[in-house]
């Protein structure tokens, strides 16, 4: 019996020690996955990057330089790569910038964390140890920083120029970062100084001509044409603007019934009805001096109806039907009126004025834009123009960026280097703390701070130029007390960064870094999948 027991005791020895191979194969699992994730987007950083072009399930295709786009379409089926792709997106809402950033310095410290983990050190202890070091990599960049007003109009067009010349519409920066300042600087609420939302900015996207038209306007613009169906008014001047949700059309019955006429006086009848009763509700909308009618979209029956449009015709008011229903907060933040439910509330109060609503011809369709609003409320409208979808779409995605940088400057005014320069100084610097630090914790820091040089070489090879030579030499000028030299990739060699312009706010910086190691972090602590059916 005892020689029975004794080898059932070894193999349960046996599986404690397979079991212990499964964790570290499921931690190299994730981080393997990761990695490629990160290896997927790694070419598209920075101004040399290159583009990739998504094919879609349903035949759509996007061209994008973004990272968070591109991670975002991607079908990641691996849990642990799904975090890299929330990663992008999360630093896509805290900074708007810097999706790619975020994603190669993952991908890298989980490269260093592959390595310190084959050396025995235990998880735990990388994972505290990074967290310090990500503690002490934002106090660097702080003490880096260069602070920055908002009446310093030319700063923030740099940063937002650096941020548009990763893009695929790179070359028209000159014009889009400007643009892009002051939207978000028409925007940004005296109250809240530091707070900018932007849904106040509309980006309004029309097919025809080129990204050069793009155009900040004062006002609003609507990418649809005035219902002239009955020949009435295109153009307004000195217009009383209402917002109504309520539809100017017969009613119907709120049920599904069916209304049988048998003879021609009836039918009479009901027209006359109809038609009384348009004629009143225009009546009353015309007695408060309003000429301009923006009619909410509606479901369950015809917001105008022919014979009404005929009659606001003749009463030469303007119509824009079919407004979106979450564009209604807009419109009325914008033109500082109220929308009007019923018709019984339609009272002079609730209008809005506004010194011109015409309707223009661009490309091959139509808008009508409202311009000269009185008391105008804290927002703004950008026509985007672009000759084909794809450049649109882009040119859209990279105006959010722009903008997204300058919120960032608006609310933490800090100005950082940029081409790599912010990177090289961390990974000096917390070499030399790793120096200081005792045991495996001076280890891990050092991996860290290895890590952190793969930005500056993903540039340089990106950009064509020998990475190892140049990211030499950059730790050489910071050796020599040069904090802002970095890699210009115009001319191909290593200048003064902030001299060129090249300039980034420091909140894309140091949430990238936090959040990389967060990220990295969790992946770390991870020791096995357990899936559930």
């Amino acid at each position: 019996m005892a020689a029975i027991a004794a080898p059932q005791h070894r193999s349960s020895k046996t599986e404690s020690y397979v079991d212990n191979k499964r964790k570290e194969d499921i931690r190299h699992a994730n981080i393997v996955a990761a990695r490629s994730v990160a290896n997927a987007v790694r070419t598209s950083l920075g101004p040399k990057g290159m583009d990739k072009m998504i094919s879609t399930s349903s035949d759509e295709v996007i061209i994008t330089n973004d990272g968070a786009t591109i991670l975002n379409k991607m079908q990641v089926l691996q849990p642990a790569a799904k975090m890299l792709v929330e990663l992008s997106k999360s630093q896509d809402s805290a900074a708007g910038d810097g999706t790619t950033t975020v994603v190669v310095i993952a991908g890298a410290l989980l490269e260093q964390c592959l390595l310190l983990l084959s050396h025995g050190i235990h998880p735990t202890v990388v994972s505290d140890s990074l967290h310090k070091a990500a503690v002490k990599a934002v106090d660097v960049l702080t003490a880096m920083a260069v602070p920055v007003e908002l009446s310093d109009r030319e700063s923030l067009v740099k940063s937002a120029s650096t941020s548009l010349n990763s893009k695929v519409v790179s070359q028209y920066s000159t014009l889009l970062a400007p643009l892009a300042v002051d939207a978000v600087l028409s925007v940004v609420d005296a109250a809240k100084p530091d707070m900018v939302d932007l849904r106040d900015v509309k980006i309004v996207k029309k097919l025809g001509g080129t990204v050069d038209d793009t155009e900040l306007v004062k006002g609003l613009v609507f990418d649809k044409k005035v219902s002239h169906a009955a020949g009435g008014p295109t153009r307004m001047e000195n217009a009383k603007i209402a917002v109504i949700q309520f539809q100017i059309s017969p009613p119907k019955t709120d049920i599904e019934q069916s209304i049988v006429v048998s003879d021609y006086s009836q039918m009479d009848r009901i027209l006359k009805e109809e038609r009384s009763y348009i004629l009143s509700m225009i009546k009353k909308i015309k007695a408060t001096g309003c000429n301009v009618l923006l009619i909410q979209k509606s479901i369950l029956r015809d917001a105008v109806t022919d014979l009404s449009l005929h009659y606001l015709a003749k009463a030469k008011i303007l119509v824009i039907k079919d407004v979106e229903r979450d564009e209604i907060e807009f419109i009325t933040k914008t033109l500082n009126c109220l929308p009007i439910a019923n018709i019984e509330h339609f009272r002079a109060e609730k209008l809005g004025y506004a010194d011109l609503v015409e309707e223009l011809s661009l490309g091959d369709g139509k808008v009508v834009k409202i311009t000269g609003i009185k008391d105008m409320g804290k927002t703004t409208t950008v026509l985007v123009r672009g000759s084909n979808q794809l450049v649109l779409d882009e040119a859209e995605r990279s105006l959010h960026d722009a903008l997204c940088v300058v919120r960032c400057l608006v609310a933490k005014r800090f100005l950082i280097a940029g081409g790599g320069a912010p990177e090289i100084e961390l990974s000096r610097q917390l070499g030399a703390w790793a120096k200081v630090l005792h045991g495996m914790e001076g280890y891990c820091v050092r991996a860290f701070a290895e890590a952190l040089e793969v930005i500056p070489y993903t540039l340089a090879e990106n950009a064509g130029l020998n990475p190892i030579a140049i990211v030499t030499e950059l730790r050489n000028r910071h050796a020599q007390g040069e904090i802002n030299a970095g890699i210009n990739v115009r001319k191909g060699q290593i200048t003064n960064i902030l001299e060129e312009n090249v300039v980034q706010p420091l909140l894309v910086s140091t949430s990238a870094i936090t959040l990389a190691t967060e990220c990295v972090r969790m992946i770390l602590k991870i020791d096995d999948i357990v899936t559930v059916r």
